[in-house]
């Protein structure tokens, strides 16, 4: 090999290392906290909207990894407990927090739910990490003012932190019952689709 081959060959290797490396540095982490609807309750973990999500956004040309840190039955205080260490442990570039709706429905006050969410959000931008999060809905057998008032909580809390606050997940589904599980609570196979697509073109705007 002369010296010409020998050095255009080092230049090749050069130029191939930093352009892997300057992908692999792009890729951006999306940490999802949320409950059961979040967790794929009933779910097969191919078919729940967290990880069509993934395969949508990396089919657009999103160079993105979500790493989904749901729990069913999940509450703020479940989350706020959980967070220090997933912030620590992936290093999500973007927090997505759906949590909120088995505070509410078991009757949690209300100031102590829009707490724990607002400490979720500050660990979040204390980590350099991006938080968007989730309106939730509940259902209006709660009363008209516990509903209300809940309901609420979540732009006031977009508004107060300047977050991109997203529609709740259930919007395009929650009253079809073809789309829903028997408890008439959880999101069927069929749902995940349109929840994933839902999801894809609010973010879409967050992530660029």
């Amino acid at each position: 090999m002369n010296f010409l081959e020998k050095n255009g060959l080092k230049i090749f290797l050069f130029l191939f290392l930093t352009i892997s490396y300057s992908i692999t540095a792009e890729t951006k982490k999306l940490l999802i906290l949320g409950d059961s609807i979040s967790a794929g309750y009933g779910i097969k973990e191919s078919e729940n909207w967290v990880s069509l999500l993934e395969t949508s956004l990396k089919r657009g040309s999103f160079d993105i990894e979500i790493i989904n840190s749901s729990v069913s039955g999940d509450t703020t205080i479940g989350g706020l407990s959980r967070i220090k260490n997933d912030l620590t442990r992936y290093r999500p570039d973007y927090v997505l927090v759906e949590l909120g709706g088995n505070d509410a429905l078991r009757g949690y006050p209300l100031d102590k739910i829009k707490l724990n969410l607002n400490k979720i959000i500050d660990k979040c931008i204390k980590a350099g990490a991006t938080p968007i999060i989730m309106q939730i809905r509940i259902p209006p057998n709660y009363g008209r003012s516990y509903v209300k008032a809940f309901e609420s909580i979540y732009p006031e809390i977009a508004k107060e932190k300047n977050l991109q606050l997203l529609t709740f997940l259930l919007q395009e589904v929650a009253l079809r019952k073809d789309l829903m599980q028997l408890d008439g609570i959880h999101p069927n196979a069929n749902a995940q689709p349109i929840i994933a697509n839902q999801l894809r073109k609010e973010l879409i705007n967050v992530l660029k």
